[in-house]
């Protein structure tokens, strides 16, 4: 290892003299990163050797503040285009092992006198700092990739209750696909919030997508249809296939008397639009 140094050089600079050494070092102590920096680059446009030697310089000039601001930005740059956490950890374990040897290297070069105490003062400061470093990361990765599942779980609930406008009172909520207990709970929210924010006066349910629905379901859609009703809302049913129909039979349900049952959406449409326009 020919590096390069010069008589009271310090470590900064040592390292920035000697980047090349650094780099093919890093790189036999990261096997498997190694092998994917192409691919990083490519995916989220991240320079992996020159982030190292941004953590390094930050580290060793006890720069908290940028590296904590660095770290801040590495987290959310590696959870944006969902990079595995296990190569960061391993490239990161890998620059302090590197670091190290560098730090060695240089103080065998200077011929500095340096005691125990001294050795352990700069070990703790050293591994504090890169610790603060992994910490603030996996913090910040952590934060986006929950804001992602929130912002993809709001997306998933606005699609699974679609409240369709149909005319200034009118709205259509088409009900696809199996209704359990979450995704229940999630209509009766949306409905009665758009009810009050869109001053629905018809709500058209159509269930023609629904071929199956528990006895704890129906009873919770009767709850959300008196909801309505108290909102001063007319609910309008459509589209009940006759296996539900016979479940709800069977279990003592039905919707007769507390909502306007239509056999299809299109016969509801034709009733309450044109109705709706009349007027």
């Amino acid at each position: 290892m020919n590096l390069i140094f010069k008589e009271g050089q310090e470590i900064m600079e040592f390292l920035a003299q000697n980047r090349q050494i650094f780099e093919e070092q890093l790189l036999s102590e990261a096997k498997n990163v190694r092998d994917k920096i192409e691919q990083i680059q490519l995916t989220g446009n991240i320079d992996l050797l020159n982030n190292a030697h941004k953590v390094v310089l930050y580290v060793v000039g006890y720069q908290d503040e940028k590296l904590i601001s660095f770290a801040k930005e590495e987290g959310i740059a590696w959870a944006k285009y969902s990079l595995t956490l296990a190569l960061k950890l391993e490239w990161i374990h890998a620059i302090r092992r590197t670091l190290w040897n560098f730090l060695y290297q240089y103080d065998q070069l200077s011929n500095k006198p340096i005691t125990y105490e001294d050795f352990y003062n700069l070990e703790k400061k050293i591994n504090e700092q890169i610790d603060q470093f992994l910490n603030n990361f996996f913090i910040s990765y952590s934060k986006y990739k929950d804001k992602l599942i929130e912002e993809q779980k709001k997306l998933v609930e606005n699609l699974s209750v679609p409240i369709i406008p149909i005319s200034p009172t009118i709205c259509v909520l088409p009900l696809i696909g199996e209704i359990d207990c979450y995704r229940i709970n999630m209509i009766e929210e949306k409905v009665l919030m758009e009810i009050g924010k869109l001053q629905i006066q018809t709500l058209i349910m159509d269930l023609s997508g629904i071929s199956q629905m528990e006895a704890v379901i129906a009873n919770h859609l009767l709850r959300i249809i008196d909801g309505i009703s108290m909102m001063g809302s007319r609910a309008v049913i459509t589209g009940l296939r006759p296996e539900v129909v016979k479940q709800m039979i069977n279990e003592g349900i039905s919707f007769t008397g507390v909502a306007d049952l239509k056999s299809s959406l299109q016969q509801a449409l034709k009733d309450y639009l044109v109705t709706s326009l009349n007027v």
